[in-house]
Order: structure tokens, then C-alpha cells, then sequence
């Protein structure tokens, strides 16, 4: 928290090619040591062999399907009350769903054991299409821990 006034969210520039902000955010999230060109040179590869792999629909529909059905929409938070710790389900803002999304994508699409960063980031989003994979297991994972602590939804912030 700033001393002195509020601090502005700065503007996120779209892409060249999809000319899309959440396009630009996923490629700031996947860069690594300030290495933006080849960050996005990973992900458009990536999106092509997504878009082979889908019979050919459209690359960017095919993206924004895949962060939305990884966004998570509860998520636990630990609240302290009374000298114990309770687990209180909270409903997650957009932004910070579409955060989690792209963190989760990208930590699992790593793990994987595909030959090159285009061929795991590839893998991993066709997978979130067709509903199987890491990232959809962490977010069922996530709404099951929610579920199962909805007896302290009272506690809510």
C-alpha cells in the first residue's frame, strides 16, 4: 500500500497479430527475464499447433475458450477467528480468476515432458479444451476445497 495516494493499474498495449489485451497479458506471464520476443514467438507457435490440432477453428476463440474454462470461480481463503484458523470460501474477482488461470496454465504446461515450450503450452491448452489435464485438475481441486468448506461461508470478508 502506497503512502501517498492510489497507484493506476497501467494499460496493457494489444498485440500485433490478435490484437488482444489478454493475448498481451498471457505473453507478459510467460516471458522470462525480460525475453518478450521469443515469449512470443513460443505462444503464436503454440496457437498454431492448437488451431491443427482443433480442425481449424479460430486460433483466438480457441485461447479465450481455454482461459475460461481454466478460471477458477471459488476459491479458500484462511481466515483467523477466535484462535483457529477456518478455510472460507470466496467467490474470486475476474481479475484474479484470469490470473490464476494463466498461473496454473503455465506451471503445468512446464511440468510437462513435450520437447519444446510450444509443444507443452500447445498440449496443455488442448487438453483444458477437451477438459482433462493438470490445470483443470487444479481448478476442480480448488472448487472441491471450496465445496467442501461451505459451512464457513458465513465468515466471508
Amino acid at each position: 500500500m502506497p503512502r501517498r495516494g492510489h497507484v493506476s493499474k497501467r494499460e496493457i498495449t494489444p498485440d500485433s497479430v490478435y490484437s488482444s489485451k489478454l493475448v498481451t497479458r498471457f505473453i507478459n506471464n510467460l516471458m522470462n527475464q525480460g525475453k518478450k520476443s521469443i515469449a512470443t514467438g513460443i505462444f503464436y507457435k503454440a496457437l498454431e499447433k492448437v488451431v491443427k490440432m482443433n480442425a481449424n477453428e479460430n486460433a483466438l476463440d480457441l485461447f479465450k475458450k481455454s482461459i475460461d474454462a481454466a478460471k477458477p470461480i471459488v476459491e479458500v481463503r484462511s481466515k483467523r477467528i477466535g484462535g483457529a484458523n477456518y478455510q472460507v470460501p470466496i467467490e474470486v474477482k475476474p481479475d484474479r480468476a484470469i490470473a490464476l488461470a494463466f498461473r496454473w496454465i503455465l506451471t503445468y504446461s512446464r511440468a510437462r515432458k513435450e520437447k519444446s515450450m510450444s509443444d507443452r503450452l500447445a498440449a496443455e491448452i488442448s487438453d483444458i479444451l477437451k477438459n482433462t489435464g493438470a490445470t483443470m485438475k487444479k481448478r476442480d481441486e480448488v472448487h472441491r476445497m471450496a465445496e467442501a468448506n461451505k459451512a464457513f461461508a458465513h465468515y466471508r470478508v
